[in-house]
């Protein structure tokens, strides 16, 4: 008799972008993000939602440019302030402020 856990394994590759399909699941995924207190982690997941969105058209209207924007959202980007600024409100979100616990 044949192992059946011994077949190969079929995964496909994750996409968070897939994911991120109405206002409330990017928020939700923004916030979880910026509750890791890593800024990194926070640019990437930025990125994501820019990809998810169109990064050209996140970019222009953020009025960065779509490499730049790409760059900055990186691994190895080191975004301006305002730059974050510019493509949570392109993307039609503000950050929010909240006492912590």
């Amino acid at each position: 008799m044949k192992n059946p856990f011994k077949r190969p394994m079929e995964v496909s590759e994750f996409r968070v972008a897939d994911y991120l399909d109405s206002e409330e699941a990017i928020a939700e995924f923004l916030t979880a993000a910026l509750e890791e207190n890593d800024p990194e982690f926070f640019q990437k997941a930025l990125g994501e939602v820019a990809k998810a969105r169109g990064m050209a058209q996140v970019a222009e209207r953020a009025g960065v440019g779509r490499e730049s924007l790409y760059k900055s959202l990186s691994a190895e980007g080191n975004p301006r302030f305002s730059t974050i600024v510019d493509v949570l409100d392109a993307l039609g979100f503000k950050l929010v402020v909240t006492p912590g616990s």
